[in-house]
C-alpha cells in the first residue's frame, strides 16, 4: 500500500479509533512488507523505525503521527 515514512520520523504513536481490529504495516520505501501487526480496537502502539522504513494502514480509522522522544 501507500505508506508515508511521517516525515522521517523514527518513533510512530499509532492510534485506532475505531471499532474494529487493523492491521499495521512496516515496509520499504518499495512497498516490500518488513513486518505487521494488529492493532486491536482504542489502542496505542508505539513504533520505533528506521527514518526510511514508512508505515501503511488500510483504514482511516488508525491515526498514526511522528513523535519526538529522548533517550
Amino acid at each position: 500500500g501507500a505508506g508515508t515514512n511521517l516525515s522521517n520520523a523514527t518513533m510512530i504513536r499509532c492510534y485506532n479509533s475505531g471499532s474494529t481490529d487493523r492491521l499495521i504495516t512496516i515496509q520499504l520505501a518499495d512497498n516490500t512488507a518488513i513486518g505487521t501487526f494488529t492493532l486491536k480496537t482504542k489502542e496505542v502502539e508505539y513504533v520505533d523505525k528506521d527514518i526510511t522504513h514508512e508505515i501503511f494502514a488500510a483504514h482511516a480509522d488508525v491515526l498514526l503521527v511522528g513523535v519526538a522522544y529522548y533517550s
